[in-house]
């Protein structure tokens, strides 16, 4: 297969370790070339493990942005005339390369986000089944012929491309996040600019490599590299240029109220997946070794970094004794720290300081007000300045921060609770919607939960949500819009009425 090598250009510097990375890019992608900032600015991108610059990227900033949004706007005149079938084609290519090259693209993530390497390249599998379901997706965009209530008269709906789409990604899923939303706009006739985390450039860098070689034409997709410094300026300029109809971000709840704003100006749409509070609720007839196992992969996938995560462990008072027993003991075994490319490591480091700031102020305000210390609560200093201990909590109550917080890391916070009333009480009382897990073998309980609790997706039994074929969002202030299923593509059309008249003449 034809690999493009990376490019070494003035003013950018890779370390001789990170070389060897085959899909390793260091420059910006628009209008189908590879591109520096104008400014020439560039910024470093460093691995959490060890702090090393694996290489810098451009600093792009406002007008960049443009440029890359003008090339966008050029190329949805071409793209949305091909056929469903033409993007079909092209989707499942960039789909096949992605899998032949699945090992290069996970050494990119877990350089970049430090999760562990068996960890990325499960997220590659997940990430390239999007661009599998959207290619297949692609064909069945489907509009509908209403019956006329007059008789010389017909109604058709049609799904058109709505245009181009602003993508804004986080860091803890860097490919994932990429795939699933530019699949499915490209599927839907769509174009897009792509501005990445700060932290995680380098995946999209590669995944874009990868979609040129599938034979993506110039400008469908395009991607902006910013650092913290330019992102507000990037960001506006994403959400407020007349060209664009659609923002789509993946983030936090107070980053995504701000673009949202921001959008509102223009009337646009809007896609946001925010920010989560998952209540992982176990009843007393509930498969405790099920739930256990399920806990472990609810919370401690990437480290606890995931929207998803289960971040409030409501355990019935029956067998809560048990399943903090049996989770205590499950954490010890199997949460191994260490860098994501030492084999045997299930748990890497946060991704950056900050992340860490936050973690450490969680658990040390909880500790000073009372409570329980089951394992860990530290940064684990021998290994690194970003590995923080898997940590156990009890005795946690509403005065504490982290009873209401995001935790956002490898973190559990264990309550107990009475009845089934109380539990869904305490589990909605929050205004993130996004993800809920529960264990019972009580069909008719399983039912009452799914019904009642206040999230946009409801576990039974599992620990694990994700799947290309189901829709992906939350309520409340977890934001508005699907991502995957039909849905997603549909995401990204305007729906149009035509009234043929006159047909009896």
């Amino acid at each position: 297969m034809l690999r493009l090598p990376y490019q070494v250009v003035r003013g950018f510097k890779m370390s001789s370790v990170d070389q060897s990375m085959q899909l390793l890019r260091n420059q910006a992608y628009v209008n189908g070339q590879w591109v520096n900032a104008q400014s020439k600015a560039v910024y470093p991108v460093t691995n959490p493990a060890d702090d090393k610059v694996i290489t810098e990227v451009p600093d792009m900033d406002a007008h960049d942005t443009k440029a890359a949004l003008d090339a966008a706007a050029d190329a949805f005149k071409t793209w949305k005339k091909t056929t469903a079938k033409e993007r079909s084609s092209i989707l499942r290519k960039w789909y096949d390369i992605c899998m032949k090259n699945s090992d290069y693209l996970a050494e990119i993530i877990t350089a970049e986000a430090g999760k562990p390497l068996a960890e990325s390249k499960g997220e590659i599998v997940y990430g390239s089944s999007f661009l599998e379901w959207f290619a297949d997706t692609a064909r069945h965009i489907n509009g509908e012929v209403i019956p006329s209530p007059w008789p010389n008269k017909q109604i058709m709906v049609t799904r058109q491309p709505l245009g181009v789409v602003s993508i804004i990604t986080p860091w803890n899923f860097p490919f994932a996040m990429i795939t699933r939303k530019v699949s499915a706009l490209m599927a839907a006739g769509c174009t897009c600019v792509i501005k990445p985390a700060e932290d995680t450039p380098l995946s999209a860098l590669a995944a874009v490599q990868l979609a040129e070689e599938a034979g993506v034409p110039k400008g469908v997709i395009n991607v902006v590299t910013a650092s913290r410094k330019n992102a507000p300026n990037v960001g506006q300029v994403l959400c407020e240029d007349p060209q664009v109809g659609c923002i789509s971000f993946t983030g936090s709840t107070h980053v995504g109220k701000i673009l949202y704003g921001m959008a509102a100006k223009g009337v646009k749409r809007v896609s946001l997946e925010l920010g989560g509070n998952a209540p992982f609720i176990v009843f007393p007839s509930a498969d405790m070794d099920n739930a256990l196992e399920n806990a472990m992969l609810a919370k401690f996938r990437n480290n606890g970094q995931a929207c998803v995560g289960a971040n409030r462990f409501l355990v019935h008072e029956d067998v809560f004794n048990k399943f903090v027993t049996g989770l205590k003991e499950k954490i010890a075994q199997k949460c191994i720290l260490g860098p994501g490319s030492k084999p045997g490591v299930t748990c890497g480091p946060l991704i950056n300081t900050a992340q860490v700031n936050k973690i450490t102020g969680l658990v040390d305000d909880a500790v000073s007000k009372g409570a329980k210390l089951m394992l860990g609560g530290k940064v684990a200093s021998n290994i690194g300045n970003k590995f923080y201990e898997s940590t156990l909590l009890t005795d946690v109550t509403p005065k504490m921060n982290i009873y209401k917080e995001e935790i956002f890391g490898p973190v559990v916070v264990c309550y107990k609770f009475k009845t089934e009333e109380e539990v869904l009480k305490i589990a909605n009382s929050t205004r993130s919607g996004l993800a809920s897990y529960v264990f019972t073998k009580d069909l008719g309980q399983a039912f009452r939960m799914s019904q009642e609790l206040e999230f946009g997706m409801v576990g039974i039994n599992s620990g694990m949500l994700s799947t290309t074929e189901a829709p992906f969002g939350g309520i409340k202030e977890s934001g508005i819009g699907r991502e995957g299923s039909k849905h997603g593509a549909e995401e990204y059309t305007d729906i149009k009425y035509t009234l043929f008249s006159a047909l009896d003449k």
